[in-house]
């Protein structure tokens, strides 16, 4: 299991740096032909693109970091590395849009002509930004890695803005006289959709900052682990919390008040056992053992 967990931590790191390598390509060509073509929709979606390098950058040191063992100051890991980079995307994502939005509506009423090879950079964006996509939601989803499907959806937005440029750019080769203003446009627009990602990822990982509870379907299947094992007469409490990529959860489970100190550690040793083999999602299980009310009932 912890070899599975080192080897999907190297993974997410590799594509991490991959990411960040093509982002630097695609940022520079769009930066440059953007200005060259004097497209504002074009550099707007470079800078947007820098942006991309940067949080892949901030994903693959969370990752990293999150990787490391626990150890006597961090009992629980160094999985809250992972979410902080999620949030430092968010971030990110945020400045961004307030520089792209800006920019954009201070050129709004001035510039000339756009040149018809501003499209070029943004075709081959689109085709480099589908295929980074699809690969971190399917390795995000796999290692449950809040930063890398940050990232995912982060590669999602450049592919939106991107397809927004290529449209205003396009409208403005069409008819440079009616359209004139689309390609300043573009960019306003693409400030507006990095803007409405950053709040959607920073709401999502301050959750994880605050110890929100994983939904209920999770906290069913915790329940029904733990009951599965033979002694187990009830569950009093059950909390959750992410830890980065996995969650550390504490349960309190009644068992037969008649029973032996040693008896009781033995099942709540495997309830322990049972939900960190079966639920791969889960760190670690810290079981209190509490008289159960029936047993107690019954004797009386």
């Amino acid at each position: 299991m912890a070899a599975q967990a080192l080897e999907a931590d190297r993974a997410g790191r590799h594509i991490a740096l991959i990411s960040a390598l093509a982002g630097i390509i695609l940022s520079a060509a769009k930066i440059w032909v953007g200005l060259a073509a004097g497209s504002t929709a074009v550099t707007s979606d470079g800078v947007e693109a820098l942006a991309d390098v940067v949080s892949s950058a901030m994903v693959y040191a969370g990752l990293w970091l999150a990787s490391k063992p626990p150890d006597a100051e961090h009992p629980y890991g160094h999985g809250r590395y992972e979410t902080l980079a999620g949030l430092a995307v968010g971030g990110l994502l945020f400045l961004t849009s307030a520089g792209i939005f800006t920019s954009s509506f201070s050129r709004l009423d001035s510039g000339g002509p756009v040149r018809a090879f501003a499209i070029y950079p943004l075709v081959g964006a689109v085709l480099v930004k589908i295929a980074l996509a699809t690969i971190k939601f399917r390795r995000g989803r796999r290692m449950a890695s809040l930063a890398l499907r940050a990232d995912a959806w982060h590669d999602v937005t450049d592919l939106v803005s991107t397809s927004v440029a290529f449209i205003a750019v396009l409208f403005t080769l069409i008819d440079p006289n009616r359209f004139a203003a689309a390609d300043k446009v573009g960019g306003l627009v693409i400030g507006v959709i990095v803007f409405l990602l950053a709040f959607r990822l920073v709401r999502y990982t301050v959750e994880q900052l605050v110890d929100t509870m994983p939904d209920a379907s999770r906290m069913a299947e915790i329940r029904s682990v733990a009951m599965s094992v033979p002694g187990a007469m009830g569950i009093e409490k059950c909390f959750a919390r992410r830890t980065g990529l996995k969650y550390h959860v504490d349960l309190h489970l009644e068992v037969n008040p008649d029973m032996t100190v040693r008896e009781s550690h033995h099942i709540a040793t495997q309830v322990r056992i049972q939900i960190k083999e079966t639920l791969g999602w889960v760190a670690d299980v810290l079981v209190h053992v509490e008289p159960s009310p029936v047993a107690v009932a019954k004797r009386m």
